[in-house]
């Protein structure tokens, strides 16, 4: 045998030894990372201050459990482009899907056919049809919400003293399609109830942008010379209301209130144009919407549970459907530099 024969035989050998050795086990490859779980987070718009601070807490959660979380939307609004990135997280086989709807006609088709593949779908901040979701993470229920706007309005017409509210009121809202901001106006409607002299003379929408939101406020105080007060009742509503009466100069001759950050309304709260903020901890909500999502991907939340354990926040009620973040909070001079959020 050539020496090139021999050192040709020798190779060979030690490669069927580390082919056997690997077949036996020697010098196997690792096994398989187990896959992990995959949860979609959809907001209305994405880029909201309301939504990122949301994404704060979801992005939170996910750490602690492990999880991928995709936080995605689209950039203005579209309902239509939102249903398609719920396509194509069913196509991808994502585990769980929360969807914050705007429209839930148009999301609701595309949850329903997401539902159909085989994934988990929630709804978290706003709702839609429950034959297209499992689960709603409601920040506090549609009553508590609409009840405390009215409460806070009033208490600031009537300065807080006794004083019985009066006078004319209007609602900014979002869309007229935002199920969670109609559920909340229907209660609205229901505790003005309780101040007969405040009448309700307008609700409009602002199609969540700011700007619209400024000139629909500025377009209600002239068709109401006696308006009193203007809800802003999305994150984006608030603030393009208050700085429209700011500007027309009605700085506490036309109040302002609705739901909003805190961070987004400090300066018109301390400068008087608002004097109550309504909402709740968003940070918490997007905590909770991950939280309750990967227990329902890993089959401790079912149909039928009455609570959920939920890290930090301790143990949450859930009423029916509905898993409830259950802290409405009015923010106003005396403790709004306590949030930053």
């Amino acid at each position: 045998m050539t020496r090139f024969a021999r050192t040709f035989a020798a190779v060979l050998g030690i490669g069927t030894l580390l082919v056997a050795g690997a077949s036996m086990g020697g010098l196997a490859a690792a096994p398989d990372q187990p896959k992990k779980t995959t949860i979609c987070l959809l907001p209305k718009k994405k880029g909201l201050p309301y939504f990122t601070t949301c994404a704060k807490g979801a992005q939170e959660a996910a750490k602690e459990l492990g999880v991928e979380l995709i936080y995605d939307g689209p950039t203005d609004g579209s309902p239509e482009k939102a249903a398609s990135m719920v396509d194509r997280w069913a196509l991808q086989k994502v585990d769980v899907i929360a969807v914050s709807p705007n429209d839930p006609q148009v999301l609701g088709t595309a949850m329903k056919k997401a539902r159909d593949k085989g994934i988990k779908v929630i709804t978290w901040d706003a709702d839609a049809a429950a034959d297209s979701r499992l689960f709603l993470v409601n920040q506090a229920t549609a009553k508590d919400i609409g009840y405390a706007l009215i409460d806070a309005m009033a208490k600031d017409i009537g300065g807080g003293g006794g004083e019985e509210p009066a006078g004319e009121v209007a609602i900014i809202t979002a869309t007229l399609t935002a199920a969670n901001q109609n559920e909340w106006i229907k209660h609205m409607k229901e505790r003005l109830e309780k101040y007969p002299k405040l009448k309700l003379v307008a609700t409009k929408p602002s199609n969540e942008d700011q700007r619209l939101a400024f000139q629909v406020a500025q377009d209600l105080m002239k068709a109401h010379p006696d308006l009193k007060g203007i809800f802003g009742i999305s994150s984006v509503a608030f603030p393009g209301a208050a700085e429209a009466v700011k500007q027309a100069g009605k700085t506490g001759k036309v109040l302002v209130t609705g739901l909003a950050t805190p961070n987004d309304m400090k300066a018109y709260v301390h400068e008087g144009t608002v004097k109550s903020v309504v909402l709740w901890n968003t940070v918490d909500l997007g905590y909770l919407t991950v939280r309750a999502a990967h227990a329902l991907a890993n089959g401790t939340l079912k149909a039928g549970d009455t609570t959920l354990e939920a890290g930090r926040l301790g143990t949450k009620k859930i009423e029916g459907d509905q898993i409830l973040l259950g802290q409405v909070l009015v923010f106003t001079k005396d403790n709004i530099d306590q949030f930053d959020f």
